[in-house]
């Protein structure tokens, strides 16, 4: 553990200066890095099989954070007071720990999908609040897996590893690969052929309710959950076999969607 004497080492830039995208290409072209926040997230995190790199921390958490790094002699930690952490980081870190960890390499949409009956599909969700939250329902409420649209926020961004209390380490996932076509017609496709009935949450006035009893008796599900602003595509709608709505009260016409993901998951997901 190294005492922080200077809070222009550039070594702290990983935790101050460093953009998250930046953070993800660390080891360009072999992956990256992610900032795990708070000793609940590290040691998450690292039951998970995540490796730690280097950790900048408040001082009265040394004992703490060692007994998390002590299998890691090659982890560096940078200690100081909670407000010389303030200086470097230019908040209030009240969880005392910054750590960054290696990314590893995603599984596949076929490792994710093998041994599921419940998946989660997000299309184009972008804010890590609502991606942090879907991954905490989704591990709460039974789903399986989770895969992403190329378009959604990265589920190892600071913010989404922290409103989701560290379950992005505990359900499987994956981002779907960019290549042409791959979304949505190509992963439907193979969807529907490993059996999976694809619901699609969505306004829509030919949408059946969530308690449709011919739902539950799908072996097999994808709860389908688009962008905040303007749900599901047209294109992934059109693929879908069934599309659902939430039966909304005093003009409301929807919830957001972390909140619709957690109804969803409720319903949907529940062993009889």
């Amino acid at each position: 553990m190294i005492q922080i004497d200077d809070i222009n080492n550039p070594k702290l830039d990983i935790f101050s200066k460093l953009s998250e995208n930046q953070l993800a290409h660390y080891y360009e072209p072999n992956g990256g890095l992610f900032l795990a926040e708070s000793l609940k997230i590290l040691e998450r995190a690292i039951n998970a099989g995540y490796e730690p790199v280097c950790a900048l921390i408040e001082d009265r958490l040394q004992s703490e954070v060692e007994v998390y790094l002590n299998n890691y002699p090659t982890a560096t930690v940078y200690v100081a007071s909670f407000e010389t952490l303030k200086e470097i980081t230019g908040y209030h870190m009240t969880g005392g720990v910054l750590c960054a960890m290696k990314r590893r390499k995603l599984p596949t949409v076929d490792d994710i999908c093998r041994n599921a009956k419940r998946l989660a599909v997000l299309e184009d969700v972008v804010n890590p609040t609502n991606v942090g939250a879907i991954f905490r329902n989704a591990a709460a409420l039974g789903v399986d897996g989770i895969l992403l649209s190329p378009g959604c926020c990265d589920p190892l961004y600071k913010r989404a590893i922290r409103v989701s209390m560290g379950t992005v380490f505990q359900i499987p996932w994956t981002i779907i690969d960019k290549k042409e076509n791959s979304w949505p017609g190509i992963i439907m496709n193979d969807l529907k052929k490993m059996g999976f009935a694809t619901v699609a949450m969505a306004l829509d006035d030919r949408a059946t309710t969530i308690n449709n009893k011919a739902l539950r008796a799908e072996e097999k599900i994808a709860i389908l959950l688009g962008s905040e602003g303007y749900g599901l595509t047209d294109a992934t709608l059109s693929e879908c076999d069934y599309t659902v709505m939430i039966p909304m009260c005093n003009g409301v016409d929807s919830l957001n969607v972390a909140a619709a993901s957690a109804l969803a998951f409720w319903e949907l997901c529940q062993k009889d």
